[in-house]
């Protein structure tokens, strides 16, 4: 699949979940024509952006993962930041006002390497509530406190090895 091909899909499921689920918090950076700075993610962000930090961090060096670049697939969807192994897109990363968002597409082997892994009742909650695509099962956690943490970990962990 191309890569504007994967965008149109992310808009249809973004559509879709917005038509039947509440709405998320919105992107800190909805309308913003081009990345944001460190600066003004560290603005958006507040006290959250050293849970950001900590987080690219331990995934770069626990899981491998240092690749990141920033996307916008839309000025109305702000700007979100892609954890990547390869060309392979592991996780998202969306600011939020004081918070910023962990999403996953999860295919099925994941999903069940994720219940299987552990992880708190409210996150295994998430889960089996979640929306599912053809691109896989959209499970979005908010971090907003250091035990958010090993949460996405282990969902990129997940992700990664299935």
């Amino acid at each position: 699949m191309q890569e504007g091909q994967f965008a149109l899909k992310i808009i249809a499921m973004a559509k879709a979940t917005i038509a039947k689920d509440p709405p998320l918090p919105a992107n800190a950076f909805v309308g913003k024509p081009g990345p944001p700075t460190d600066k003004e993610l560290s603005a958006a962000l507040g006290p959250a952006k050293s849970l950001w930090d900590q987080l690219l961090t331990e995934l770069a060096d626990e899981l491998k993962l240092p690749a990141r670049e920033w996307n916008s697939y839309s000025k109305k969807a702000g700007w979100s930041l892609r954890v990547k192994r390869g060309d392979r897109i592991i996780l998202y990363l969306a600011p939020l006002p004081r918070a910023f968002r962990a999403s996953f597409a999860l295919g099925d082997k994941a999903v069940q390497a994720a219940k299987a892994g552990g992880l708190p009742k409210p996150v295994l909650k998430i889960i089996a509530s979640a929306r599912k695509y053809a691109e896989g099962t959209a499970v979005r956690i908010e971090v907003n406190n250091v035990a958010d943490i090993p949460v996405v970990k282990q969902l990129a962990k997940a992700k990664m090895d299935n």
